[in-house]
């Protein structure tokens, strides 16, 4: 469950995000849509306790969001477990291979000893084809490619929760359809490593107005900080 209320965020004078309110069922899927600039990623960024924001507060994955620097360091770690981000950047450690960077935080946030990182590493790089590519480096990649690696090492931390900030937008057509077959597949489960098929909870940063549909996802559209949403799967007017 995703629980938003009264959700403010202001840079200087200006109301990134003004008065949100907003709820997200455990296992739903959202596409947030809008301009630019009309708060999408900064939404996104509060939700995994990235952005500090200045009034309101925010219930996921079990946690419980105050404003500004009130949540202690320690929970937002524990948050980030359960919360997993795929930056638009992707923000791939370009001098580690691909397994080092999906197992990275596992093993140091986590503890989690390498042999059993490297072994749910493994089986994400197969679900997601690219059992051969586990010792390339970031720049050796196709731009699908990257994409994939990045949801994976996010899902390699055992998220319930999967943030994504415009998944579809540096991709080609034909990468835009294999993103959208993937995210499928995690929307439904596939790739989780809890219970078969539990569905994961995902909030999707797009401009892609048929991704939403594709995925059958609510539509939440931002507009000057604010949201309006049509849970039917219609993008708000």
């Amino acid at each position: 469950m995703i629980r938003i209320r009264g959700l403010r965020k202001s840079f200087g004078s200006r109301a990134v995000l003004d008065g949100v309110d907003a709820e997200l069922p455990e296992g739903g899927v959202v596409a947030v849509v809008g301009a630019s600039g009309s708060g999408k990623s900064t939404l996104l960024r509060c939700l995994n306790g990235l952005t500090p924001f200045d009034a309101g507060s925010i219930e996921i994955a079990g946690f419980r969001l105050e404003p500004a620097a009130a949540t202690p360091p320690e929970a937002l770690t524990r948050l980030r477990e359960k919360v997993g981000m795929v930056f638009q950047d992707l923000h791939l450690f370009p001098h580690l291979n691909v397994l080092d960077n999906i197992t990275l935080a596992p093993r140091v946030v986590r503890k989690r000893p390498r042999a059993e990182a490297e072994a749910r590493a493994r089986e994400l790089l197969g679900l997601l084809g690219l059992a051969e590519r586990e010792l390339s480096r970031p720049l050796e990649l196709s731009g699908g490619q990257k994409q994939r690696v990045a949801v994976a090492r996010a899902l390699a931390q055992g998220a319930r929760v999967l943030l994504l900030d415009e998944p579809t937008s540096a991709l080609d057509p034909a990468l835009r359809s294999e993103m959208r077959d993937l995210l499928r597949r995690v929307a439904r489960g596939e790739l989780s490593e809890h219970a078969a098929g539990e569905p994961l909870t995902l909030v999707i940063v797009t401009h892609e107005r048929e991704l939403a549909s594709e995925l059958g996802a609510r539509v939440w559209t931002m507009r000057d900080g604010r949201l309006g949403r049509n849970d039917g799967g219609e993008v708000a007017s």
